[in-house]
Protein backbone atom coordinates (compact mmCIF):
# COMPACT_ATOMS: atom_id res chain seq x y z
CA UNK A 1 0.00 0.00 0.00
CA UNK A 2 1.61 3.19 -1.10
CA UNK A 3 2.20 6.14 1.80
CA UNK A 4 -0.76 8.59 2.00
CA UNK A 5 -0.37 11.79 0.07
CA UNK A 6 -1.46 14.75 1.97
CA UNK A 7 -2.62 17.62 0.61
CA UNK A 8 -4.46 21.37 1.43
CA UNK A 9 -7.76 21.36 -0.01
CA UNK A 10 -9.60 24.47 0.85
CA UNK A 11 -7.38 25.69 3.77
CA UNK A 12 -7.75 22.17 5.41
CA UNK A 13 -4.88 19.53 5.47
CA UNK A 14 -6.70 16.49 3.69
CA UNK A 15 -4.96 12.78 4.00
CA UNK A 16 -7.08 10.19 2.19
CA UNK A 17 -6.19 6.51 2.63
CA UNK A 18 -6.96 3.23 0.74
CA UNK A 19 -9.52 1.38 1.85
CA UNK A 20 -11.07 -2.32 1.01
CA UNK A 21 -14.76 -1.15 1.95
CA UNK A 22 -16.74 0.93 -0.53
CA UNK A 23 -16.16 4.21 1.16
CA UNK A 24 -13.64 6.62 0.78
CA UNK A 25 -12.03 7.67 4.22
CA UNK A 26 -9.69 10.62 5.07
CA UNK A 27 -7.98 12.24 8.39
CA UNK A 28 -8.58 15.82 8.52
CA UNK A 29 -6.61 18.80 10.28
CA UNK A 30 -8.39 22.42 10.18
CA UNK A 31 -6.95 25.34 11.23
CA UNK A 32 -8.24 27.49 13.69
CA UNK A 33 -11.15 30.35 12.24
CA UNK A 34 -10.75 28.46 9.02
CA UNK A 35 -14.35 28.06 6.66
CA UNK A 36 -15.39 24.92 5.37
CA UNK A 37 -16.68 24.73 1.34
CA UNK A 38 -19.16 26.10 0.28
CA UNK A 39 -22.88 24.88 1.40
CA UNK A 40 -23.36 21.69 -0.90
CA UNK A 41 -25.15 18.36 -0.92
CA UNK A 42 -24.53 15.46 -2.57
CA UNK A 43 -26.98 13.38 -4.60
CA UNK A 44 -24.97 9.82 -3.95
CA UNK A 45 -23.10 10.42 -1.07
CA UNK A 46 -23.48 9.84 2.37
CA UNK A 47 -20.80 11.40 4.45
CA UNK A 48 -19.80 11.05 8.08
CA UNK A 49 -17.38 13.46 10.30
CA UNK A 50 -15.65 12.29 13.59
CA UNK A 51 -14.40 14.79 15.30
CA UNK A 52 -11.37 13.45 17.03
CA UNK A 53 -9.72 16.70 18.52
CA UNK A 54 -11.43 20.37 19.07
CA UNK A 55 -14.72 21.05 17.80
CA UNK A 56 -16.61 21.82 14.59
CA UNK A 57 -19.57 23.91 13.39
CA UNK A 58 -21.70 22.56 10.80
CA UNK A 59 -24.89 23.71 9.36
CA UNK A 60 -26.86 21.29 8.36
CA UNK A 61 -30.07 22.03 6.19
CA UNK A 62 -30.17 25.27 7.85
CA UNK A 63 -30.09 24.09 11.18
CA UNK A 64 -26.25 24.55 13.43
CA UNK A 65 -24.50 22.07 15.65
CA UNK A 66 -21.76 22.17 17.10
CA UNK A 67 -19.65 18.78 17.51
CA UNK A 68 -16.79 18.19 19.92
CA UNK A 69 -13.87 15.70 20.22
CA UNK A 70 -15.59 12.39 20.42
CA UNK A 71 -18.66 13.37 18.77
CA UNK A 72 -19.94 11.98 15.31
CA UNK A 73 -22.21 13.50 12.89
CA UNK A 74 -24.07 11.28 9.89
CA UNK A 75 -24.94 13.69 7.21
CA UNK A 76 -27.64 11.78 4.31
CA UNK A 77 -27.08 12.32 0.84
CA UNK A 78 -29.55 15.07 -0.71
CA UNK A 79 -28.43 17.24 2.80
CA UNK A 80 -27.71 20.72 2.54
CA UNK A 81 -24.27 21.21 4.70
CA UNK A 82 -21.43 22.74 5.54
CA UNK A 83 -18.28 22.99 8.35
CA UNK A 84 -16.03 25.38 9.54
CA UNK A 85 -13.60 25.81 12.50
CA UNK A 86 -14.26 28.92 13.99
CA UNK A 87 -12.44 28.14 17.90
CA UNK A 88 -8.79 29.45 18.29
CA UNK A 89 -7.94 25.68 17.92
CA UNK A 90 -7.05 23.36 15.20
CA UNK A 91 -9.54 20.32 14.57
CA UNK A 92 -8.85 17.39 13.79
CA UNK A 93 -11.14 15.12 12.37
CA UNK A 94 -12.09 11.89 10.17
CA UNK A 95 -14.31 12.08 7.28
CA UNK A 96 -16.11 9.36 5.33
CA UNK A 97 -17.96 9.03 1.89
CA UNK A 98 -19.70 6.15 1.12
CA UNK A 99 -19.57 5.08 -1.97
CA UNK A 100 -16.55 5.56 -3.33
CA UNK A 101 -15.59 8.11 -5.36
CA UNK A 102 -15.51 11.61 -3.84
CA UNK A 103 -11.59 11.27 -2.97
CA UNK A 104 -11.18 12.33 -6.63
CA UNK A 105 -11.93 16.02 -5.14
CA UNK A 106 -9.27 15.89 -2.76
CA UNK A 107 -7.18 14.26 -5.20
CA UNK A 108 -7.66 16.66 -7.98
CA UNK A 109 -7.87 20.23 -5.82
CA UNK A 110 -5.93 19.70 -3.29
CA UNK A 111 -2.45 21.03 -3.13
CA UNK A 112 0.49 19.02 -1.99
CA UNK A 113 1.83 19.95 1.48
CA UNK A 114 4.82 19.93 0.64
CA UNK A 115 5.01 22.79 -2.21
CA UNK A 116 5.70 26.18 -0.68
CA UNK A 117 2.59 28.16 0.14
CA UNK A 118 0.20 25.36 0.38
CA UNK A 119 -2.12 25.99 2.66
CA UNK A 120 -2.61 29.38 1.22
CA UNK A 121 -2.54 28.84 -2.15
CA UNK A 122 -5.69 26.03 -1.66
CA UNK A 123 -7.59 28.99 -0.80
CA UNK A 124 -6.39 31.20 -4.01
CA UNK A 125 -9.19 32.32 -5.91
CA UNK A 126 -8.37 30.39 -9.26
CA UNK A 127 -8.66 27.75 -6.54
CA UNK A 128 -11.98 28.65 -5.46
CA UNK A 129 -13.01 29.24 -8.80
CA UNK A 130 -12.23 25.86 -10.30
CA UNK A 131 -13.79 24.32 -7.14
CA UNK A 132 -17.17 25.96 -8.03
CA UNK A 133 -16.58 25.45 -11.68
CA UNK A 134 -16.01 21.80 -10.86
CA UNK A 135 -17.77 20.91 -8.04
CA UNK A 136 -20.85 18.96 -10.28
CA UNK A 137 -18.21 16.68 -11.51
CA UNK A 138 -17.49 15.25 -7.80
CA UNK A 139 -21.32 15.06 -7.13
CA UNK A 140 -20.64 18.43 -4.83
CA UNK A 141 -23.55 20.21 -5.65
CA UNK A 142 -23.39 23.91 -4.54
CA UNK A 143 -26.16 25.85 -3.15
CA UNK A 144 -26.91 29.25 -3.90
Amino acid sequence: MEKPTTKWVLGHKVTPYDTAGNYDMMFAETPPHIPGPPPHSHNSYDESFLIVEGEMEFFINGEVKIVRAGESLDVPKKTLHTFSNKTDKPCKWVNIHSPKGFRMFFEKLGISEDAANSQERSVAPEIIEEVVKTAGDYDMLISG
